[in-house]
């Protein structure tokens, strides 16, 4: 077979393509609980993990998601059964919907009950245990769809441990060396703030080690029903954001997805918005409506939807009921990309977040009052 050249495709006056989203999509509780039941009945697999990801009608391989860029995955542990650990370069968020049980990330053990969050930053190695005598049911929304499309997803199995305090080898090894530092460092260019940066730091960049964290329901609910009182004249979304500081300016879980728990009183109806980030979400309470680029979709509790595909119009609704809801987006990979285009009122300019001004509500002048 002779080797493929490289082509030129004259693109000369071209105009850019138009955006074709992605459509929104509900998977039903019902669904879910089916698989939950087909997964269970399985022969344990060797690496103990009974999983399947959760696949858009639109997806492609490489790279299989429920959006271009955000992978989700159902697993379940049986009781008494375990995974065996893993780690890889992608990135995860894991909320359990059912049961309970521990996590061990780098180390670090976590003691997870139904609703709660926690994160396994890159490379970390992880497994999950299920001692209860119920089903272990966690959602696991990861980055690998993004890294595969790249062709960059490094996954190792059975990777060796650490200890949940010791410092990683490739920390160690980043330290500077004053042996091979260069004697200019990096300096100014040229007048309007145009800087030159030498090799040593280019492969020496300040670290920020990621922590491994955990977000208790029991502890966020407490803030989350606070938010409830705000009423009717509340313009803003009642959410917290699970907030990693080492996600700095990009408000972020993970540095690719922000994960964020909404309780929406009954009978609320959000204004229109829409950003370039993609939205999952996960309802675990109540029932209402989303309309998504002109259509309406239902949903109820322990129903998953993709709910915002980026760019698309789209609003929720509440019905006769409080709704809780754990919304997934690729929000911190958008600001640090400089494409997180937001408009949270069709009305308003667009802004491009992290890099503009961004927008206010009246939550102040509504505690004020």
């Amino acid at each position: 077979m002779s080797e493929r050249m490289v082509e030129f495709r004259d693109c000369s006056g071209a105009s850019a393509p138009e955006l074709k989203l992605w459509p929104a999509v509900v998977i039903p509780r019902c669904d879910i609980e089916t698989e939950i039941q087909r997964l269970a009945q399985l022969p344990p697999p060797p690496n103990g993990r009974r999983s399947s990801t959760i696949v858009h009608p639109n997806a492609t391989e490489p790279g299989l998601g429920l959006a271009p860029g955000i992978r989700v995955t159902l697993n379940v542990l049986k009781p008494g059964e375990r995974t065996r650990p893993i780690r890889h370069n992608s990135t995860q968020i894991d909320f359990c919907i059912v049961g309970r049980g521990t996590a061990m990330v780098r180390g670090q053990r976590i003691e997870f009950e139904q609703y709660d969050v926690w994160n396994t930053p890159s490379m970390a190695p992880y497994w999950c245990v299920n001692e209860d005598r119920d089903l272990q049911v966690r959602l696991t929304y990861s980055n690998a769809a993004l890294l595969e499309k790249m062709n960059v997803h490094v996954v190792e199995d059975d990777p060796p441990l650490v200890a949940a305090d010791a410092t990683s080898p490739a920390v160690r090894e980043a330290e500077p060396s004053n042996n091979n530092a260069s004697p200019f460092g990096t300096f100014q260019l040229t007048k309007d703030g145009a800087f030159l940066m030498p090799y040593e730091r280019y492969i020496n960049p300040p670290v920020v080690e990621p922590k491994v964290l955990h977000w208790p329901w029991k502890l966020v609910k407490e803030e989350l029903d606070k938010l409830a009182g705000l009423g009717k004249d509340y313009v803003g979304r009642r959410v917290y954001v699970l907030y990693n500081p080492t996600s700095g300016r990009t408000n972020g879980t993970t540095p690719n997805f922000s994960a964020a728990i909404a309780i929406r009183p009954p009978r609320i109806v959000d204004r229109p918005h829409r950003h370039t980030s993609a939205a999952i979400n996960y309802y675990f309470a109540g029932s209402g409506r989303s309309t998504v680029d002109g259509k309406v979709y239902e949903w109820r509790s322990g129903d998953l939807m993709l709910s915002a595909p980026g760019w698309g119009v789209h609003n929720h609704a509440s019905y006769d009921e409080p709704v809780y809801e754990m919304n997934v987006q690729d929000q911190p990979l958008n600001i640090a990309m400089e494409s997180l285009l937001w408009q949270e009122q069709m009305k308003l300019p667009v802004t491009v977040l992290g890099a503009q001004a961004g927008f206010e509500t009246n939550r102040t002048e509504l505690k004020n009052s």
